[in-house]
């Protein structure tokens, strides 16, 4: 008879723990202050993250950054215009200098223009040039400098860059502006390309695309609410989503979880990808 091989089985909570593991990672997250790349900020860092969040609004940033504090994660925060390269590569050097290094990035900043044709000053004719450059200064070039600079700190064999699209990047949606949905379409682009030419190295470029989720984009839009309401509709699950929603999405593209996953392009919307028309 052959002999009897003993088989040694992990219990399943510390498997879980080493395919999710992050701690001891260095990671930047632009757009940090608020929304998702709070929630995003906030799940690394609860799970061992050293996390520098990046915003330009100094006062969220501050807010954000001593709650996390003051529940013991390690981070700290960088005031930026991801528009701005110069500043970006600062950012990003500084978080790749800071104990072992810089291992995820999070392109995750990003603004609207207005709403989209459902409304007269949403159609092609009202679209203005100065809010259509900054959107895609900010949405499409911030994160080329973003995943550029990030892929040039990440020099530990290590690296997760995730991208935050949006659902109105993958299909239309009459419900959001020309500028937002021409620059989550393009970044989308921008990921599966950087994902072929860095995988070479070890890094893995992702992009996650959201649909409806409760953020501070379009808060000053005067048809906020009916807004929100068809974009419940619009979700098999018939609501908006909430931030931490996100957690468990973002997690897995930081860690080891996320090891055979690159230049994928993952919805998370609420099933609104099955085919309910917001109109």
């Amino acid at each position: 008879m052959p002999e009897a091989v003993a088989i040694t089985t992990a219990p399943a909570a510390s498997l879980a723990q080493n395919l999710f593991r992050v701690a001891g990672l260095g990671a930047v997250v632009t757009g940090a202050a608020s929304g998702l790349g709070l929630a995003t900020a906030r799940v690394l860092a609860r799970n061992g993250a050293r996390v520098t969040l990046a915003d330009v609004d100094e006062a969220g940033l501050h807010r954000a950054t001593a709650a996390l504090a003051a529940e013991g994660c390690t981070v700290r925060g960088a005031v930026l215009d991801v528009a701005d390269r110069a500043a970006v590569d600062a950012v990003i050097d500084e978080a790749a200098a800071w104990d072992t290094g810089l291992h995820i990035a999070f392109a995750n900043a990003g603004i609207s223009a207005g709403p989209g044709f459902t409304v007269p000053e949403g159609r092609l004719d009202a679209v203005d040039d100065a809010g259509w450059q900054r959107v895609l200064d900010v949405n499409l070039t911030g994160v080329l400098h973003t995943v550029r600079a990030a892929a040039r700190a990440m020099t530990t064999g290590y690296g997760r860059i995730v991208v935050i699209s949006s659902l109105a990047g993958i299909r239309a949606d009459p419900l959001v502006g020309y500028a937002y949905t021409a620059t989550k379409a393009g970044v989308v682009a921008l990921v599966r390309n950087a994902s072929l030419e860095l995988a070479p190295r070890g890094i893995l470029v992702n992009a996650i695309a959201p649909g409806a989720f409760v953020t501070n984009i379009g808060a000053a839009n005067p048809r906020r609410r009916e807004v929100v309401e068809e974009f419940a509709r619009a979700a098999a699950l018939n609501r908006l989503a909430d931030p931490a929603e996100l957690e468990g999405l973002a997690l897995f593209l930081a860690s080891p979880a996320s090891s055979y996953v690159t230049g994928a392009v993952m919805a998370i919307d609420g099933g609104a990808t099955t085919g309910r028309n917001p109109v």
